[in-house]
C-alpha cells in the first residue's frame, strides 16, 4: 500500500509541484480517499494514464516511444472512440502519419529499430521522401506511397520551376497569296500561333500579317531592347518577288525569324511580339504604340530616359579583350559564310542546268519518237522522252530542296551576324554616352570650383550648379550601369548564339544529306524501273509499256499483231 500510494503521485510531482511546492509532499505521504479523488479531478489523471502500463519506468524516451505505438493502433490518440474503426479503412488513418513524422524527428532512436508491427516501413519511406527534397514542395503525405503514386513522385523533379513557367511557342507562317493591285500589290501571309502562355488571349489565334510588317517587328524589338541579338527577317528583292519558289524560301525564312523570336528568353516577353502575333487590328496599334512613345524609334527606348543623345561619338577603342576576340571571330565567320553561301548558289545553279540539259533532252527524244517509223524503237523513244521530263522535275526539286534546307541556314546567320554587329554598335553607343556623361559632370564640377572660389556672392548660382551636379553624377552612374548591364547581356546572347549555331547547322546538314539520298534514290528506281519495262515482254519478245498507259498500254502491248513481232525480231536480230 506504500510503495502503490508513493509511486502514482511520484510520477506526478513535476505537474504539481508547480500550485504548492512546500505542501505537495506533507498531503501526499498520507493522502486519503477523498484527497485521492481531488487529485485525480484536477486534471492529472492523463498522464498516469499513459505510463501505467510502464510500472515504475520514468525515462522521457521510453515515453515518447510508447506514444508512437499507441499512434499506429489508433492513429486520433487517446482522444479517439473506436479503433477498429479507424484501422477498418485506409482513409481514416489520414492524421497517423504527421504524427509519426514529428515524433521521429523528437526521439533519439532511429525509425530502423523499431518494430515491424507499428509499420516502420512507412516511416522509413516518408523519412526518406523528406531527405530527397520531395517533402518541401507540399504538406507531407497523408500515407505512405503506393505503387501506383511512385512514377509520379519520379516525375515531377524532371521539369525545374524555371522550365515549368516558361511559355511555349508554336509557329507557323503559311498561305502566301498575293493580294492588292498592280501598283500595290503584296504578298500577305498567314501566322499561326500555339502557345501556353497566359498573357495572350487563346492558346491557338491566327492573323495575316504582310514583309513590312515582319520588318517592324525586327526594328522594335532591337529599339526596345539594346544588346539582345534579334533574329532578322530576310532582306528584300525587288526582281522576282513573285516567283514561286522566292516566296516559299521567304515563307521558311520568316517562320524561322518568328520562332527564333518567340523561344528568346527576354523577348518572347516583348509586348511588340504580342501585339504581332495577336493583334487583329495591327497598323491601328501600331499607331496607338507611336502615340503613346512618339520618341521611341529616333532616341533608342533606353536611353532616351535618362536624357543622353545616343549619337555617334568619337572611334570606339574596345578595352575587353573578350569582345576583342568576338568581333574578330564574327567577321572570320561572316566571311566563310558569305563564300559557302556563293559555292552553295553554284551548285543549286548547276542542278537547275541539269534540269533544263534534261528538258532539252526529252524534248529531242518525243521529235524523235514522232519521225521514228518503227513501233520498236519510237516506244521506247517517248518512253526515254517521259523519263526525262521527271529527272528534270526531280533536279528542279531537289535544287529548291537544297535552297530551303542549307541554303536557308547560311543566309539566316549571315544576318544573325548582322543583328550581332548591331548589339555591339549599340554597346558602343553606351560607352560613348557613359564618357558623355563623364565629361558633362566634370564640366559642371569645374564650374562649382569657379563659383566655391568667388565665395557667397554667387549663393544662387551656386545651389544650382550644385543640383546641376547631382543630376550629371546620376546620369554617369546610370550611363556606366547599363554599359555594364549591356555587357553582361551580350556575353550571354553570344553564348547562346554559338549554342544555336551548332544545333541549327547540324540539323541544316542532316536534312540536306537526307534529301540528296533521298533524290539519288529516286532517280535510281526511275531508271531501274525504264529498264525492267524494256526487258520485260512474253515468250522473249520484248516491248515497251509506258507509265502513263498503264494496264491500258500493257494489253495493247500484248495484243499487237504477229507482224509487228517479227519486225521486231528482225530488227533486233540485224542490230
Amino acid at each position: 500500500m506504500d510503495l502503490d500510494a508513493g509511486d502514482s503521485p511520484w510520477g506526478d510531482e513535476p505537474s504539481r509541484s508547480v500550485t504548492s511546492p512546500t505542501t505537495s509532499k506533507p498531503d501526499n505521504s498520507e493522502s486519503s480517499p477523498a484527497q485521492a479523488a481531488s487529485s485525480i479531478s484536477g486534471g492529472e489523471v492523463r498522464t498516469p494514464g499513459r505510463r501505467g502500463p510502464r510500472g515504475t519506468r520514468k525515462i522521457s524516451a521510453q515515453a515518447t516511444r510508447l506514444e508512437a505505438v499507441d499512434d499506429t493502433v489508433d492513429p486520433l490518440g487517446p482522444l479517439g472512440e473506436a479503433p477498429s474503426e479507424t484501422s477498418a479503412t485506409p482513409t481514416d488513418e489520414a492524421p497517423a502519419p504527421p504524427q509519426k513524422e514529428t515524433i521521429a524527428g523528437r526521439s533519439p532512436p532511429p525509425p530502423t529499430t523499431f518494430p515491424p508491427a507499428f509499420g516502420g516501413t512507412g516511416l522509413v519511406e516518408s523519412g526518406n521522401l523528406e531527405e530527397d527534397g520531395a517533402g518541401f514542395r507540399g504538406p507531407p503525405p497523408v500515407q505512405p506511397p503506393s505503387e501506383a503514386e511512385g512514377p509520379k513522385r519520379q516525375t515531377q523533379p524532371s521539369v525545374s520551376i524555371e522550365q515549368a513557367a516558361k511559355p511555349t511557342f508554336d509557329i507557323s507562317v503559311g498561305d502566301p497569296h498575293k493580294v492588292g493591285d498592280l501598283t500595290s500589290s503584296h504578298i500577305v501571309y498567314q501566322v499561326r500561333t500555339k502557345t501556353s502562355s497566359k498573357g495572350y488571349r487563346q492558346p491557338e489565334f491566327a492573323v495575316t500579317r504582310r514583309y513590312r510588317d515582319f520588318l517592324w517587328l525586327y526594328n522594335s524589338l532591337h529599339n526596345s531592347n539594346p544588346g539582345v541579338v534579334v533574329a532578322p527577317p530576310p532582306e528584300k528583292q525587288a526582281v522576282g518577288r513573285f516567283d514561286t519558289n522566292f516566296v516559299e524560301s521567304r515563307r521558311a525564312a520568316l517562320e524561322r525569324m518568328l520562332n527564333k523570336i518567340a523561344g528568346h528568353p527576354i523577348l518572347q516577353h516583348d509586348s511588340d511580339l504580342k501585339i504581332f502575333l495577336e493583334s487583329e487590328a495591327f497598323n491601328v496599334d501600331v499607331k496607338n504604340k507611336e502615340n503613346r512613345e512618339p520618341d521611341l524609334g529616333q532616341s533608342k527606348g533606353m536611353f532616351s530616359s535618362f536624357g543622353i543623345n545616343v549619337g555617334g561619338g568619337g572611334k570606339f577603342v574596345e578595352h575587353d579583350d573578350w569582345f576583342h576576340d568576338r568581333k574578330i571571330y564574327l567577321d572570320a565567320l561572316e566571311n566563310q559564310l558569305k563564300a559557302l553561301m556563293k559555292s552553295m548558289d553554284t551548285v543549286v545553279i548547276q542542278r537547275k542546268g541539269l534540269a533544263e540539259a534534261a528538258g532539252d533532252f526529252s524534248s529531242s527524244l518525243h521529235a524523235l519518237s514522232a519521225v521514228e517509223l518503227s513501233p520498236a524503237l519510237s516506244a521506247p523513244l517517248e518512253g526515254l522522252s517521259d523519263l526525262q521530263l521527271r529527272i528534270r522535275e526531280l533536279y528542279d526539286r531537289q535544287a529548291q530542296q537544297d535552297v530551303l534546307t542549307l541554303g536557308i541556314t547560311i543566309d539566316e546567320y549571315i544576318r544573325l551576324i548582322g543583328s550581332v554587329k548591331t548589339a555591339f554598335s549599340q554597346r558602343q553607343k553606351a560607352f560613348h554616352s557613359w564618357h558623355t556623361a563623364e565629361s558633362d559632370l566634370q564640366k559642371r564640377k569645374n564650374t562649382q570650383d569657379k563659383l566655391l572660389r568667388q565665395g557667397k556672392t554667387q549663393q544662387d548660382r551656386l545651389n544650382q550648379i550644385n543640383a546641376d551636379v547631382a543630376d550629371a553624377e546620376r546620369k554617369v552612374h546610370q550611363t556606366r550601369l547599363l554599359f555594364e548591364d549591356m555587357g553582361r547581356l551580350m556575353r550571354n546572347e553570344l553564348q547562346r548564339f554559338e549554342k544555336e549555331k551548332v544545333e541549327d547547322f547540324k540539323s541544316g546538314v542532316e536534312t540536306f544529306l537526307e534529301s540528296a539520298v533521298e533524290a539519288q534514290k529516286e532517280l535510281i528506281e526511275l531508271w531501274e524501273t525504264f529498264l525492267l519495262q524494256l526487258d520485260a515482254g512474253e515468250d522473249g519478245v520484248p516491248y515497251y509499256v509506258p507509265p502513263t498507259e498503264g494496264v491500258a498500254g500493257e494489253t495493247a502491248a500484248l495484243e499487237s499483231p504477229a507482224p509487228n513481232t517479227e519486225a521486231s525480231l528482225g530488227a533486233e536480230d540485224n542490230a
